[in-house]
Parts: structure tokens; sequence; C-alpha cells
């Protein structure tokens, strides 16, 4: 079961680097605190997880036969490619990481098969463009909705309150339901674990990263793309998660960050498009395309090491 260490390690990536973003517009708004968010992510991210995590399982085992061997090293080099760029602060792509590493192990053995590939990579083309979508469609409707209640300045800070602490567990839940397979689906196409014991693995281990380093993330998602009031941090919020939901339902694992990214921006363009950094969204976009091929390396790198034999 040492191989099952590998998976562990990726989902504490993953919730360091991406689940906590669910959250991050509304702890950088200072709405909600980083201790509340970071304990009703964790707990939904797990309930995501059983309940609507498999979906994703059927299309990891498409993309490539898995071995003990390869689904361990796919783990690791997917694990250390995100922790670097979580060192970075710089919110990166866990399926983009799992799939560059799959290649990297793959150059040695079993083929990727393309279609699944193909499949999964138009999906990431449309989670930044679907968070945007989304972000201005919500943006539109709760604003006419939120003027049409007449509230005083107390109550809109109260009702946003709550309305973030709302998005941000569907959010978790979301994630969840839909990333749990980039952690332990390749421990499932090995055989190593079923359905049922992958997604408990894989969601206390986003939980566990979600807990202990994911605060850093947050505030780069949260704050430095573009300052955002509570209201804008909710739409954020609910535009990544409806996002990120559809995939889990379609059951091709996706990127939270990304789903951000592109709601933030949504909302950029809504209120003042000059208010957006395009030199921190540049750094994000070399970030998402760095991370497969760092990915990749280092899974060849540890194919390498795995594989020397000392002659005495």
């Amino acid at each position: 079961m040492y191989h099952l260490l590998g998976g562990i390690f990726l989902g504490w990536s993953l919730g360091a680097n991406d689940a906590a973003n669910v959250f991050g517009t509304a702890v950088s708004s200072r709405m909600v605190s980083f201790l509340i968010a970071a304990l009703i992510c964790s707990g939904f991210v797990i309930v995501g997880a059983v309940t609507e995590g498999q979906a994703g399982f059927e299309t990891i085992a498409r993309m490539a036969p898995q071995s003990l061997e390869t689904a361990t090293l796919t783990s690791v080099g997917a694990g250390i490619s995100i922790t670097l760029m979580t060192l970075l602060k710089i919110p990166s792509s866990t399926s983009q990481a799992v799939v560059g590493s799959l290649i990297g192990v793959s150059l040695f053995g079993d083929q990727v098969q393309l279609q699944g590939l193909i499949k999964v990579v138009i999906c990431w083309l449309a989670t930044p463009a679907g968070g945007l979508l989304f972000a201005l469609v919500l943006y539109a409707a709760l604003g006419r909705l939120l003027n049409r209640l007449d509230l005083t300045i107390y109550s809109q800070d109260q009702l946003m309150r709550l309305c973030l602490i709302f998005a941000g567990a569907y959010g978790a839940y979301a994630l969840g339901a839909n990333n749990v397979a980039n952690v332990t689906g390749v421990y499932v196409g090995a055989g190593l674990l079923d359905a049922r014991a992958a997604v408990l693995v894989g969601g206390a281990s986003i939980a566990l990263g979600i807990l202990t380093y994911s605060k850093p993330v947050m505030l780069t998602v949260g704050r430095k793309i573009m300052r955002l009031d509570a209201f804008s941090a909710l739409v954020v919020v609910l535009a990544e998660a409806v996002t990120v939901h559809v995939f889990a339902v379609v059951g091709v694992p996706v990127s939270p960050s990304q789903a951000v990214v592109g709601a933030v921006i949504g909302v950029g363009l809504v209120k003042q498009a000059s208010a957006i950094r395009g030199d921190l969204i540049a750094r994000i976009l070399l970030g998402w395309l760095a991370t497969p091929v760092i990915a990749a390396a280092v899974a060849v790198l540890l194919f390498f090491v795995t594989h020397l034999r000392f002659v005495y």
C-alpha cells in the first residue's frame, strides 16, 4: 500500500494549490476568515468526492493503461510539479499535471490514448471560458436581484457573508466531485483501489492540503489579479463552482484555478478592464503551460531513477 503515498501527496498538493480557490475571493474580501473557509471547504470536498467523484475515473483510465509502478510515478510527478507552483504562489492545473506526468511515463511503455487526451484538452480550454461566461451572466442576474431587495448596508453585508459561505461550500463540493479522479484515478486503473475507496482516500488527501497550505494561493487569486468587493467575490465563486460542477457531470477533471481566473477576468470586464493585472495573468498562463511540461520531465526523471541498476 506504500504506492498510495504518491496519490496522497498529489491530493495534498491539489488541496494546497487548487481546492481552496473556491474560497479565495471570499477570504481576500475579508467576508470569511481563512479558518472557517478551510474547514467548510475541506468538509464539502469530501462530500463531493464521495457522492459524485466516481465519474472522472473512467476518463483517467481511458487515457493510458496503468500498473502500480506507472500509477505511483504519475502521481509523484504531478504532485512535485503542483507543489513547485504552490511554492511560487501560482495557481495551476492538477489535471494538466496528471496528464503531463502520464505522457512522461508512457514514453517508456504504454501509449496515451489520443481520443481520451483530446477530450480532456478541449475541456481545459473550455474551463476558463466557462468561468468567464458564467461570471458575466451571474453578475447581471444577481445584480438585478440584489437591487430589487433594497437592503440596508448592514443587511446587505450579512447577506453577502451568508451567500459567500453557501457558494464556497457548493464550490468545494464541485471540486471534490470533479478533481478526486485526478488524485486516485490512476490507482483505480491499476487495480489497487476500487472506486469507493478511491473517493475516500482522494477526498481526504485534498482536504489535508486545504487545511495545511492553501492560504498563499488563495490570496494570489483573490487579491492580486483584481481587488474584489463582496458581491464580485460571490459571482466569482458561483461561476467557478458551476463551471467545475458541469465538468464533473461530464466526467472530465478540470482545474478550479482556471475557472476562478476566468471568472475574475469576467467580473473585471464588467467593472473596469484596466483593473485587471495583465502581468499576473500572464504569469498564471505561463504556469499553466509549464505545469504539464514540468510534470512530464519529473515523471521521466523518476522513471530513470527507479530503473537504475548498479553493477558491483
